[in-house]
């Protein structure tokens, strides 16, 4: 039997970075994945562990490089760790390292920002993957999980229709979703911080501000608007289900339902997903 394939690493590495350089502190959380390939056949085939790095000196690569680099944003933090990781171990031919990061926000006390006391922000959570060998490297950003909605101004209208259809047509319906989506760069930016929060304000506002036919539609105009927002993208992909709000008949009570009162669904619900490139 052959070894097709193989990797490890280790996963859910939890480290929080403060930097205390000035009165007012910066704080990055990171959860870590940090997966390896190379000489490790034997490992697997021959109970022979003498060229295998411990995913626990992985977990401790993690830690010096956060220690080493307190203000890195998350794509120049995975390089980062990639580039000690091939630097360090000669047996390793590539290393993927993906974080997500926890946000923080700071706490409003008499209406400013606090300089060192932060709340949870839970909506979404923004992620960096850079897959590195000794030749290549690539870098791809994104968040999971970023939840947004309208209540009007999207439809679903002009699709097929046949005997299994029960749907109704709407050019008034609410719109809500949980994106995951991923850019890939084709050149670093000026600020990765800044890019991103750009590609997401630059999305919303098309999703906020544009009539929708579908959120198929939507999606692709986003996308559009990101690539030709930030430049140094090569393309971004979108994962949206779609969160059905349905309208509630009310008319047994004898009440008028006009878009007004819903029900919320969960499962099942319309899965659209595309990539947009240049």
């Amino acid at each position: 039997m052959a070894l097709l394939q193989k990797t490890y690493g280790k996963d859910h590495v939890r480290v929080m970075r403060i930097d205390r350089s000035a009165d007012r502190h910066e704080v990055r959380e990171l959860t870590v994945r940090a997966m390896l390939t190379g000489n490790f056949d034997q490992a697997f085939t021959q109970a022979d562990n003498s060229t295998s790095v411990a995913t626990d000196t992985v977990k401790n690569i993690v830690n010096v490089v956060a220690r080493e680099n307190i203000s890195l944003a998350t794509e120049p933090f995975c390089a980062a760790v990639t580039r000690k990781l091939l630097d360090s171990y000669p047996e390793v031919d590539s290393a993927t390292v993906t974080a997500h990061e926890t946000k923080w926000l700071r706490l409003p006390v008499d209406g400013k920002p606090h300089d060192h006391s932060f709340l949870l922000d839970s909506n979404g959570k923004p992620f960096a993957k850079v897959v590195a060998t000794r030749d290549t490297v690539s870098t791809e950003s994104g968040i999971a999980a970023f939840t947004f909605m309208k209540s009007t101004q999207s439809g679903w209208e002009h699709y097929i229709h046949d005997r299994f259809t029960t749907i109704p047509e709407t050019h008034d319906r609410m719109a809500a979703t949980a994106m995951d989506s991923s850019w890939r760069w084709r050149s670093a930016p000026a600020d990765y911080d800044a890019a991103n929060a750009q590609i997401l304000s630059t999305m919303l506002k098309v999703f906020a501000t544009t009539y929708s036919a579908s959120v198929q539609d939507s999606l692709y105009r986003m996308g559009m608007a990101a690539l030709e927002a930030v430049p140094e993208l090569a393309d971004i992909s979108m994962a949206c289900p779609n969160k059905h709000y349905i309208l509630i008949n009310l008319s047994p009570f004898g009440l008028e339902n006009d878009n007004q009162v819903f029900v919320a669904t969960d499962d099942p619900h319309g899965q659209i997903e595309c990539t947009v490139g240049r």
